[in-house]
């Protein structure tokens, strides 16, 4: 199998769309305000039923599930386009555009949580947002200076970071899994599907990225025509199944109860999910790619996926608690929180991101790995 020779215009169009999409989509997941806050495959609902909580879950750990796996094909499909050039340089790039990032903005959360710490009106918003990976929400001042290392390395309070250690350490194993799915697909390929819906993980490598960018390698070394769906696939069915499994879900994990074959009823309606909104958003939205990346002003907004990504934690978590208590007087104020409260901190990303690379283009490609320009 060879490299591709280039990527075509209107892939790597889509490329940038998604990217972008699935970053603003990223601050909704995070601006989800239901009891149960942190979000997993197998979650339940513990409050009632209505149509805020059914359509925040339904969006949330639902229709939106879709962004982790469309990210990691696409870092593997582009990091074995990019065959031609030596593997140790590409690592030392990535390296700088990777772990450098990681480490700065893990940094930079601390700084901001240690800040808001001091203040008590805003220690109480950061009390309150609980999103300390290590459980212990005391201000910092007070903790040991381990604790404070393992934060900034190992569990960041910008938790969402996750995703640029994880990469990484894909973009080593490249060699390895490279040679697996191009020598032995039909074994390795369902093997590491098979760890992705198991849910199995060994210290940063865990199954959905394993899976996903490895079939972004495959896909690449084949010169798969990503611009025209399967004859195979009827995409009607897929987004079908996509909406009928979210909702689906959603209405089991209200009802439900907490035993074992429960979780696993969840789990594997969660990844239908992932596979059928992969599927259905990457070949059924080419009109709002073509539409959207055909007016200069919108096309721009894709430059700044990155800093959105890296600056919406832990703000978005911060701010929406100190907000709640503002505006839980007002009817619907959860799901006017919902929807309206990403959107702001998507604008104060972008106008960040707008102003630094404006005015300090060198801390600019620092922060962001030299992407955005």
């Amino acid at each position: 199998m060879q490299s591709p020779v280039s990527v075509p215009v209107f892939v790597s169009a889509k490329f940038r769309f998604h990217a972008f999409l699935a970053m603003v989509l990223l601050v909704f997941v995070h601006g989800y305000n239901l009891n149960e806050t942190y979000l997993q495959p197998y979650s339940l609902v513990r409050e009632p039923l209505t149509f805020t909580s059914f359509f925040e879950f339904f969006t949330a750990n639902g229709l939106f599930r879709f962004r982790i796996p469309m990210l990691f094909i696409i870092s593997g499909y582009l990091f074995a386009w990019g065959d031609a050039t030596p593997f140790a340089r590409r690592i030392g790039k990535r390296a700088r555009t990777l772990l450098l990032p990681y480490f700065l903005w893990s940094a930079l959360a601390l700084l901001f949580t240690w800040l808001l710490q001091e203040w008590p009106v805003t220690a109480a918003a950061v009390k309150a947002a609980a999103i300390d990976q290590l459980g212990d929400n005391r201000p910092y001042r007070e903790q040991r200076w381990q604790d404070m290392l393992l934060r900034w390395t190992l569990a960041p309070t910008a938790f969402h970071l996750w995703f640029l250690r994880a990469l990484f350490f894909y973009n080593l194993l490249y060699p390895l899994l490279r040679s697996a799915v191009t020598r032995q697909a039909a074994i390795w390929l369902p093997v590491f599907g098979l760890l992705w819906v198991l849910g199995v993980g060994l210290f940063f490598i865990e199954g959905t990225g394993l899976f996903f960018f490895s079939l972004g390698i495959w896909l690449a070394k084949r010169n798969t025509d990503l611009q025209q769906p399967p004859a195979w696939l009827p995409l009607r069915w897929g987004a079908i199944l996509w909406v009928g499994a979210s909702a689906a879900k959603t209405l089991l994990a209200f009802y439900l109860p907490a035993h074992t074959g429960s979780l696993v009823l969840l789990t594997v309606l969660h990844k239908v999910i992932m596979f059928s909104g992969l599927i259905t958003v990457w070949w059924g939205a080419d009109g709002l790619v073509r539409w959207w990346m055909n007016r200069p002003a919108l096309a721009r907004l894709t430059a700044f996926s990155f800093i959105i990504y890296a600056l919406h934690v832990p703000l978005i978590n911060y701010s929406s608690a100190w907000l709640r208590p503002l505006v839980e007087h007002l009817p619907f104020y959860r799901l006017g929180m919902y929807l309206g409260w990403p959107l702001v901190i998507i604008a104060y990303c972008v106008g960040t991101g707008w102003l630094l690379r404006r005015f300090m283009p060198g801390v600019y490609a620092l922060l962001t790995g030299g992407r955005g320009f």
